[in-house]
C-alpha cells in the first residue's frame, strides 16, 4: 500500500507543559523527531481492500510474510496509519484499507516517567514506535487480569490504539496506586492529571 506523504509519527509536542513528564520524553526523542501530527485516518473512507500478510506480535513487533521488518523506521511509518475498525485492525491511506493480525495490542508502552504526587500527578509513556503520551482523560489507562489473575495495564495512544505497558513498568505503576472510595465503594487504582483508574477492589489488593 502506499505510505502518506510527508506525515509523521508522534503527538505534536503542544502537548507538552514546559517541564512536565511528557515534554522530557518528547525531549529523549531528540532533535530530529517528527512532531508535525499525525495522518488524519479517522476521516479516511477508502475501500476495504482485504487482508495482507502483515502480523503484530504480541511482543509489539511487526512481521510481513512471516518475517520481521527489520527497518524501525519503517515500522513507525506503518503505524501512523494503522486505525482500529470495529471488525480488525487496518491500514489505511486515502486510497485504500487493509487488514493485519494482531495478537495483543498494537503497541507496547516502553518508558515511564513520573512527577508529583495524587491527582496532580503526572505520568508519560514512550511507546515502541515513539509515540508520547501523558496519562489523564484523553490518554486513559485500563487494567485487565491475565490467565494467572495478575494485573495487565495499558494506555490509549488515539482512537482505539492501546499500547501494552511492559511487565516491568507495570510493577512500578501499580505501586503508584492508592485507595479510595469511588460511588460508595473502595477501590484501589492510580490518580493521575485529575483522573483516577481503578486498579480493582480494595479487599481484593488487601487479600493479595
Amino acid at each position: 500500500m502506499a505510505p502518506p506523504a510527508d506525515e509523521t509519527a508522534a503527538e505534536p509536542a503542544s502537548d507538552a507543559p514546559p517541564g512536565g513528564a511528557l515534554g522530557r520524553l518528547l525531549a529523549s526523542l531528540g532533535p530530529d523527531a517528527p512532531r508535525r501530527g499525525l495522518p488524519p485516518v479517522e476521516r479516511w473512507n477508502p475501500p476495504y481492500c482485504g487482508e495482507i500478510s502483515m502480523r503484530i506480535a504480541a511482543d509489539g513487533s511487526w512481521h510481513y510474510n512471516g518475517s520481521p521488518i527489520a527497518r524501525p523506521a519503517l515500522v513507525r511509518l506503518f503505524s501512523t496509519v494503522l486505525r482500529r475498525d470495529p471488525e480488525r485492525f487496518v491500514l489505511v491511506t486515502p486510497v485504500e484499507r487493509v487488514g493485519i493480525a494482531v495478537e495483543d495490542l498494537p503497541f507496547l508502552a516502553v518508558e515511564m516517567a513520573v512527577e508529583g504526587e495524587g491527582d496532580a500527578r503526572q505520568i508519560a509513556f514512550r511507546t515502541n514506535v515513539d509515540d508520547v503520551v501523558r496519562v489523564g482523560p484523553k490518554h486513559p489507562l485500563r487494567f485487565e487480569r491475565d490467565a494467572h489473575d495478575g494485573v495487565k495495564p495499558a494506555v490509549r495512544v488515539r482512537g482505539d490504539l492501546w499500547a501494552r505497558v511492559t511487565r516491568a513498568l507495570a510493577l512500578d505503576l501499580v505501586g503508584l496506586g492508592e485507595e479510595r472510595e469511588v460511588e460508595g465503594r473502595a477501590l484501589y487504582g492510580v490518580a493521575a492529571d485529575g483522573a483516577f483508574f481503578p486498579i480493582a477492589p480494595a479487599a481484593e489488593i488487601e487479600g493479595a
